[in-house]
């Protein structure tokens, strides 16, 4: 298999099969990282799209100071959350729940309330999560979803290591408020 660097070479030199490649290596990560982020798989669909074509565009600028996959996501995540900004009023969260679906549920031998309770839970963080703002939902998607290291989600998304730590411990503390908040609601 090709790495990253060749392709990117072949497809400069006039071969677009290569560019092909990268899209078959990278398009479901990033659309599952962007489905996380922005909360719709519309969205986070057509994000994808443009971030590839634009890509493919501007593959010429890439310095390969940062891996392909870190400069495609950043590209990606910028339009997806510029679009979202000009696309609003934000949509229910049952409108984002039906988007997104809900988290998958382990089919094992669990009592039917067990899952049910399940997905409830699973509503119920995705719904915190789009509680969050844009800067905070994907850092912590970024982090706990997708494992990227503190440096990784810097270069994505071109801020300081210290700016992504606090950030992401803003994010941790929103959230647990957030469910806090809900948890509690179920109990009364």
């Amino acid at each position: 298999m090709n790495d990253d660097a060749q392709l990117i070479g072949e497809t400069l030199r006039g071969n677009p099969a290569a560019f092909g490649q990268l899209v078959t290596r990278y398009q479901d990560r990033l659309y599952n990282t962007l489905v996380h982020v922005v909360g719709s798989t519309d969205l986070a669909h057509d994000a994808v799209q443009d971030a590839l074509v634009q890509a493919y565009v501007k593959l010429e600028t890439f310095e390969q100071n940062s891996s392909f996959y870190t400069w495609l996501y950043r590209i990606a995540v910028n339009l997806a959350i510029s679009r979202r900004r000009r696309e609003r009023p934000m949509q229910s969260v049952e409108q984002v729940r039906e988007a997104v679906g809900h988290e998958p549920v382990d089919t094992a031998a669990d009592a039917p309330d067990s899952r049910l309770e399940q997905r409830e839970r699973a509503g119920q963080v995705q719904q915190a999560l789009t509680a969050l703002s844009d800067e905070h939902r994907t850092i912590l998607i970024l982090r706990e979803v997708e494992d990227c290291s503190y440096e990784q989600i810097a270069e994505m998304l071109d801020l300081p290591i210290g700016t992504i730590r606090s950030r992401l411990h803003r994010a941790r503390l929103q959230l647990r408020e957030q469910l806090k908040g809900m948890f509690q609601e179920d109990r009364t």
